[in-house]
């Protein structure tokens, strides 16, 4: 076991104020692997304040100096890559090879796209008789999820320290070791003190202290939308600049003449992607009524080849969730669609064959959910996959926007002109259409209870700055 006794501020590794620790627990084992600080409002004090005061200094910095700085961070990044990899294949449990692909490899390719964009992007223009001026938004707190651990705190870090601002980063305490490693490059990389500070806690005592802070100008968080809220209305105390990445009910529609084997697998590779727990994830596939059979064939045959099993396996498609917490939230919506009349195709709340220890959930589909299920309207965070029916193209489309939620979605069409066409009624911030591929230049969030601001490219970059008008 690992034990890290220190936290990141004003670039020095620092006693945090109180000695309690979090333990971080491997969700395939159920064991300790390392302890971490929990850090308290004296701490995010301390940090808030190295970030202020490096603020003046690093704002006005050239971006290709900003530049310098950040390749330095991708190139550590690249290099430490496979060691991050099993380390969040250890913390949260997504399989290895995914783990390589994903966990560790997203975070590079995002910060090179910044790097790129520092060289291109115009902080000035002229307007009429106006210079407008893009200016960085000021100190920013960046509160993380577990899920994504590294790559969405490289979304806000890459972008924020480009931009020119200042940063105090909250990771998640259920998965805070490759924040500290990230701290580790960004140490070694030589980055003026206080412009990336870091403080390991909960939520409750180091979010709520951050979100707070009178000096803090900006917070952007990635979470749930329940927290989400609760952030919105702490930083309105102050009018900071509030940007939300929050949930999702995602839905992939398969119209009439879609490759229907096609489009099935890759749900059930977007639904059982880091076993479930994905904002974007694809949960809900409406199908023609008179391809449900079909679609269940297939179905059962590709979900076979989802068997939870240890993470590390280098063959392994689906690990654990990430806790018990969330193991045993996602089994109450398994009991929920099965009480609610729901028919169980495939998974259930036994667990899975052969392992008896880590927090493992078999893989689900119900069929035949309709839209006042449960199931069918809450986030549920795990491996479960509701099928449901539509009568005609309209009612697909009536289906896919009557939830709360507008992160993601698919649309599956041999026509590509028909399937941009629904893509464009469905209320939702990013719509795959045949498979598109992820693009990390695009931007990334949602519509109503999914959040609002954007990530990623250009877009990303300016969620951290502001305007200002010089008029000649």
């Amino acid at each position: 076991m690992k034990s890290y006794g220190k936290i990141y501020i004003g670039g020095h590794w620092c006693l945090p104020a109180s000695t309690d620790l979090i333990e971080v627990i491997n969700p395939a084992t159920e064991a300790v692997i390392a302890t971490v600080p929990a850090g308290s409002s004296v701490d995010v004090e301390a940090a808030v304040t190295a970030a202020r005061k490096a603020l003046p200094g690093w704002s006005t910095t050239k971006p290709a100096i900003r530049a310098g700085y950040l390749t330095q961070i991708y190139e550590a990044l690249v290099t430490r890559g496979p060691e991050l990899a099993e380390l969040m294949t250890t913390e949260l449990g997504m399989p290895i090879k995914l783990s390589q692909r994903i966990q560790a490899g997203l975070p590079t390719v995002v910060l090179e796209s910044y790097i790129k964009l520092l060289g291109e992007f115009a902080f000035s223009e002229r307007i009429g008789n106006s210079l407008v001026l893009k200016e960085p938004v000021g100190v920013v707190a960046a509160i993380t999820p577990w899920n994504y651990p590294l790559h969405q705190l490289m979304i806000k870090v890459a972008a924020a320290l480009a931009a020119g601002c200042t940063i105090v980063a909250k990771p998640s305490e259920l998965t805070p070791l490759n924040a500290l490693v990230l701290a580790e490059i960004i140490d070694s990389s030589g980055l003026p003190p206080g412009v990336f500070n870091l403080v390991s806690g909960y939520g409750a005592e180091v979010g709520e202290a951050l979100v707070s802070h009178p000096d803090v100008d900006m917070v952007s968080f990635t979470g749930s939308t329940a927290i989400g809220k609760r952030i919105m209305a702490l930083g309105a105390q102050t009018v900071k600049h509030v940007a939300l990445e929050l949930g999702g009910k995602s839905a992939t529609i398969l119209l009439d003449d879609a490759d229907i084997e096609t489009a099935v697998k890759a749900t059930l590779s977007s639904c059982f992607l880091n076993s479930g727990q994905t904002c974007s994830a694809h949960t809900r596939m409406l199908i023609p009524q008179d391809k449900y059979e079909l679609v269940v064939a297939f179905v059962r045959q590709h979900v076979a080849l989802y068997v939870p099993e240890n993470p590390l396996n280098t063959q392994a498609r689906i690990g654990p969730l990430v806790s018990a917490v969330q193991r045993d939230r996602v089994l109450d919506y398994i009991r929920s669609g099965i009480a609610d009349g729901a028919e169980l195709l495939i998974g259930g709340i036994e667990p899975p064959d052969g392992l008896p220890l880590g927090y493992y959930v078999r893989p689900t589909v119900f069929g035949r959910v309709t839209k006042e299920m449960k199931i069918a309207r809450e986030e549920i965070f795990g491996p479960v996959l509701s099928i449901m029916t539509y009568r005609d193209e309209d009612e697909a489309i009536e289906i896919a926007n009557d939830t709360v939620y507008g992160l993601s979605g698919a649309v599956w069409s041999a026509d590509p002109e028909r399937a941009e066409r629904v893509a464009r009624k469905l209320q939702t911030g990013q719509v795959d259409i045949n498979g598109g591929r992820f693009n990390p230049l695009a931007p990334f969030g949602g519509y109503k209870q999914s959040g609002n601001g954007r990530e990623l490219g250009r877009y990303g970059l300016e969620e951290f700055l502001q305007t200002k008008s010089l008029q000649f």
